[in-house]
């Protein structure tokens, strides 16, 4: 019996012999509808176009302030486009890609702090993560969509212009200096999980949230607390990126970041073979041993620049990664398999 027939008034008109040996049943199917109701619970969602993709705010029926809170933070995402974007002429890292080579800048306090957490990151994965490829983005063709092969002399002079090495980043100042001319950052690796961090920060503490979903085009996510009528966090699906609408894992996510790097949309035709837009700092190539890699983490900041580190450091060297850092978890698929690969922090139910 489901729902529409448990209150159909014709379910309900029984000879009176029935009605005690119906009691059982009516007990069971309120049960049921009991537990229909909590898997139904309304979820509200506020999105807007940024950063490229879509954003989305997903709070549960209820919520205090739920349309205020939402629409807050889907314009805390809009001022974060406007200081990070390198498609903004006027925004900060636009202004800190033209000054920094002659002389220090200072920049606002939480964008020194990304800058500050992506230099660690560079570090810790041996080069593999490094947002200052804005050069070797624009080489590719991938910074407006419109990708090519780069020579070998125009490779190797990008070359010299980028690596986080030249970087310098004074924590006393609050300051930025590139000593090479021609380097460019790009955070376009990690911006979009750090613009989830600062609305779920603001989501927690200014509108008092204990549940919440946001998302950056589903690729970068932070899930706050539980969904509704659960208690173990938040349940995503992880797509195959070869067929997108087949479903290979399942992932729980609570107050966790979790982010995903896959060559599925924008790919290079070369030599018979298609190149991913995710480059390898290291070579200047883009990276072709991964078919996707998803990380979870404390952060969404993190795991969207580790997502994109693990699908360019592959297998082993991310197994080395997670055990060296155990907050950190990854789920890989690599080109010359199809079973998933699972490591370490990752609450995940597979389906291959």
């Amino acid at each position: 019996m489901n729902r529409r027939d448990f209150f159909n008034p014709r379910q309900l008109v029984r000879p009176a012999g029935e009605l005690l040996g119906a009691v059982e049943e009516i007990r069971s199917d309120l049960a049921q509808l009991a537990k229909e109701a909590a898997d139904d619970a309304v979820l509200l969602r506020f999105a807007r176009r940024a950063m490229a993709t879509t954003f989305e705010v997903i709070l549960p029926f209820g919520t205090p302030q739920t349309q205020e809170s939402a629409e807050a933070a889907l314009d805390h995402i809009d001022q974060l486009e406007a200081q990070l974007s390198v498609y903004r002429d006027d925004s900060e890292v636009s202004r800190l890609n033209r000054t920094a080579a002659d002389q220090p800048v200072r920049v606002e306090g939480r964008l020194f702090a990304l800058l500050t957490l992506a230099h660690q990151l560079w570090h810790e994965t041996g080069g593999a993560f490094d947002i200052s490829v804005g050069a070797l983005i624009k080489a590719w063709g991938f910074f407006r969509r419109a990708g090519r092969v780069p020579n070998k002399e125009e490779l190797q002079s990008v070359r010299q212009k980028m690596g986080m090495r030249y970087v310098h980043l004074d924590a006393k100042e609050q300051t930025v200096a590139f000593r090479r001319q021609g380097l460019e950052i790009n955070l376009g690796s990690i911006g979009k999980g750090y613009a989830l961090d600062r609305v779920v920060e603001d989501l927690r503490e200014r509108w008092g949230c204990a549940s919440a979903l946001v998302h950056g085009g589903h690729s970068s996510i932070f899930a706050l607390g539980s969904e509704p009528g659960g208690k173990h966090g938040w349940s995503i699906g992880l797509l195959d990126p070869d067929i997108p609408s087949r479903r290979i894992a399942e992932l729980r996510l609570c107050d966790r970041g979790m982010a995903t790097s896959a060559a599925t949309f924008q790919n290079l035709e070369y030599q018979g073979r298609k190149l991913p837009h995710l480059l390898d700092p290291r070579t200047g190539w883009p990276a072709e041993s991964m078919r996707m890699a998803t990380v979870t983490a404390p952060s969404a900041a993190q795991a969207d620049a580790l997502s994109t580190a693990f699908f360019i450091l592959g297998v082993e060297a991310a197994r080395a990664y997670c055990t060296a850092h155990p907050e950190i978890g990854a789920i890989l698929l690599p080109h010359e398999k199809r079973d998933l690969i699972v490591i370490g922090a990752v609450d995940a139910r597979t389906s291959t």
